[in-house]
């Protein structure tokens, strides 16, 4: 993707933002809330189709007229909410839109629900496809939508928060697939707020500023205090209170770690009238109260 432009209406969202993913390559595009990296993600998947700039795969120029449209040049999005349908069976909902027929007409069941197997058994899927979605862990519902890309001979994955529901063995099992898919070749575009993930998986990433690029580094060499600082576009110690030590003088914590100074910035919460009073009569350089006891802070 190069020069990629979006507005909506007047909000300019990206601003000439260049992206690339290797076959093969995990890939995590990075940045705060708002940065630009879901609606980066949305164009690459046919989703957002106004937009300015080129998409290229394999070098080759490519315009996209929506999802299927993507779907058949191999890029397909998982979102954050899956896509599948809760009363129709894993067979049905991985081949739903392309189902395997008899004739002209009839839908052959026992082809879709061998076929349907087969994509989901190097998934370590252990449940029959013929199944109800609607029954199934969530867990259990990304392997579908998985198994559902692979039936489409999918090239390019990209992955929208893909962990955020799911216990710690789901993650890990999920993200033993992806390393997987990414040995055979798929490209994988992995998006995740967890930043430990990024390090554990990625093997780069891309980070966006209020929709503009800021960088493509190799995650072997940056740290999480680096990532932090692309992101925000000031050092980590400005996420200190004013007053608290590092605060403006050029240091940080312990490691570099940005942990204490999100922690800090997170107690600054609205506090009721009276909360504020007394708080007002502290010297700044002291916490404020999140409460009191007793009328006293």
């Amino acid at each position: 993707m190069r020069d990629i432009r979006k507005s909506f209406g007047s909000v300019v969202v990206l601003k000439g933002v260049d992206f690339t993913v290797q076959a093969g390559e995990i890939h995590a595009p990075m940045g705060e809330n708002g940065a630009g990296k879901s609606t980066l993600m949305k164009i690459a998947g046919g989703i957002h189709l106004d937009h300015d700039g080129e998409i290229a795969i394999d070098g080759r120029p490519v315009r996209f007229h929506g999802t299927r449209d993507a779907t058949r040049h191999g890029v397909a999005i998982i979102h954050q909410e899956l896509n599948l349908v809760p009363g129709m069976s894993v067979a049905e909902n991985i081949f739903l839109g392309s189902e395997k027929v008899r004739g002209s007409f009839f839908v052959d069941r026992r082809r879709q629900l061998q076929a349907a197997a087969e994509f989901l058994e190097p998934l370590n899927f252990r449940t029959s496809p013929a199944t109800l979605v609607g029954s199934l862990r969530i867990g259990e519902q990304q392997l579908v939508e998985i198994a559902k890309a692979l039936s489409l001979h999918i090239r390019i994955l990209i992955m929208d928060e893909p962990t955020s529901a799911l216990s710690v063995g789901e993650a890990e099992r999920l993200q033993a697939i992806i390393r997987r898919l990414a040995g055979e070749g798929v490209a994988i575009v992995y998006i995740s707020h967890r930043m430990e993930e990024i390090f554990e998986i990625a093997r780069a990433v891309t980070v966006l500023r209020d929709g503009a690029l800021v960088g493509t580094v190799p995650v072997a060499q940056t740290s999480r205090a680096d990532l932090i600082r692309m992101m925000a576009g000031r050092d980590v110690q400005e996420f200190f209170h004013r007053g608290e030590p590092g605060a403006g003088n050029g240091r940080t914590r312990g490691n570099g770690d940005a942990e204490p100074p999100v922690l800090s910035t997170a107690s600054q919460t609205k506090a009721s009238p009276g909360s504020r009073r007394a708080s007002s009569r502290r010297p700044s350089s002291t916490p404020r109260p999140v409460r009191k006891e007793s009328g006293r802070a």
